[in-house]
């Protein structure tokens, strides 16, 4: 989804600034699944505003700048339903987690076992925070939606509590049979 569609979005909840529309991205109801940087926001706004799918407003503040505050259009709407409307693509995991423990292999074992008890508790977190969610008030898609990715986060959990011994028990044994040629191998990528 193109940042544009992501900030159309955003406002077919109701009126968000860029730093609203920011929160949304990190830590409210698209945390999950979308990403947006306030470098891509405020040029997407911008953009829609200038093809009138949203309009802007400046809303006071006290002891602060005004801020811009975005709202969709009739326009906006339409465009927004437009892009719903087209088969999305296939999902594609951009995951420095999944890179490390691809490399697994080249990680000392108890960093590692670091690594991957953090993440289990980062999801166990992100579980937890879900879970005290009133979904019950929410559209049935975002209901959906929070229920595909509470089933997504604690698959990871079961999977990880499954297989993190005998991953570790595999690499363990991997290291200390060529220890010396593990960490040649190391060093090198590292220097490279």
């Amino acid at each position: 989804m193109d940042v544009k569609t992501l900030c159309l979005g955003v406002l077919s909840r109701g009126d968000a600034s860029g730093y609203e529309i920011k929160k949304a991205c990190e830590e409210g109801p698209f945390s999950h699944f979308q990403d947006a940087s306030f470098g891509s926001i405020y040029p997407a706004l911008a953009k829609l505003s200038a093809d009138k799918l949203v309009d802007c407003y400046q809303m006071s503040q006290e002891k602060r700048p005004d801020k811009k505050v975005y709202s969709i259009t009739k326009a906006g709407r339409a465009a927004l339903f437009d892009a719903l409307v087209v088969p999305p693509s296939h999902d594609k995991v951009n995951s420095d987690f999944y890179f490390m423990t691809f490399f697994a292999q080249l990680i000392p074992v108890e960093f590692l076992r670091d690594v991957l008890e953090r993440r289990i508790a980062w999801y166990e977190d992100v579980v937890a925070r879900m879970q005290e969610c009133d979904m019950a008030v929410r559209p049935a898609g975002e209901r959906f939606t929070h229920g595909l990715g509470l089933a997504h986060y604690r698959a990871e959990i079961t999977y990880l509590r499954e297989n993190i011994d005998q991953l570790l028990l595999e690499i363990e044994a991997a290291q200390s049979d060529d220890a010396p040629q593990d960490r040649s191998l190391l060093s090198q990528t590292v220097s490279a």
